[in-house]
């Protein structure tokens, strides 16, 4: 799963980064708390050239009345993609790269209370999810939206979550955007061992009100 993240690079850095032109209106950094239904900057291709650009966090189906119509739709499970009505042409047709410097997951105690675990990689580049994107337009005025893809958590994740993000390695982004031919679903997997790193963090985090670069710290022992 992936329902928290965080996005600290500058977007003319995360631009250059993805060879994309950036639009003027991406959401302003640092950000240390993006939460569902907020804007995130995502890479898309028309097959001639990507675009850096915002899109609301929550993928909308065509269907939905209102944006509240139905479930929030933060995430896609890579198992169903393919054949769920919500997802499948956007699989086909509208794939996109969402980048994070990291994100959040939680485990339990024996109380019950809620322990979040900050993720992100161990050279401090950023991370690239395999998203989806739809334009909804039933509404005053047409919302992009996007969902994260996951899949079922590798033997290391599991240990936090049963769910992962589907993240990508700079070598596959162009497949899963349908720059490169065929092959987008065989990217659909955990990441390989050593590409995060996780600790601790304050559960400051738990409320999607809290915000500044204290909540990625380590939680003193």
């Amino acid at each position: 799963m992936c329902g928290r993240m965080t996005m600290t690079h500058p977007d003319d850095a995360m631009a250059r980064l993805f060879q994309a032109a950036p639009s003027n209106d991406l959401p302003q950094g640092p950000r240390y708390n993006i939460c569902p239904t907020q804007g995130v900057g995502v890479v898309t291709s028309d097959g001639q050239g990507r675009r850096y650009r915002p899109m609301r966090w929550g993928f909308l189906p065509h269907w939905y009345k209102s944006p509240t119509d139905g479930p929030l739709l933060i995430n896609a499970r890579a198992e169903t993609i393919a054949e769920k009505p919500a997802f499948r042409a956007a699989c086909r047709e509208r794939r996109c790269l969402v980048p994070a410097t990291g994100f959040y997951e939680w485990t339990k105690d024996a109380a019950g209370n809620r322990l979040p675990w900050y993720f992100t990689t161990p050279d401090g580049a950023p991370l690239v999810f395999a998203g989806i994107w739809q334009i909804w337009d039933r509404g005053e005025t047409p919302l992009t939206t996007c969902a994260i893809v996951t899949c079922a958590a590798g033997d290391w994740m599991a240990e936090t979550h049963h769910r992962e993000p589907v993240s990508l390695a700079p070598e596959e982004w162009a497949k899963w955007l349908g720059e490169e031919g065929k092959g987008a679903a065989l990217l659909m997997k955990p990441a390989p061992e050593g590409r995060y790193r996780r600790w601790r963090v304050d559960p400051r985090v738990n409320s999607n009100r809290a915000s500044g670069p204290e909540l990625i710290e380590p939680l003193a022992a």
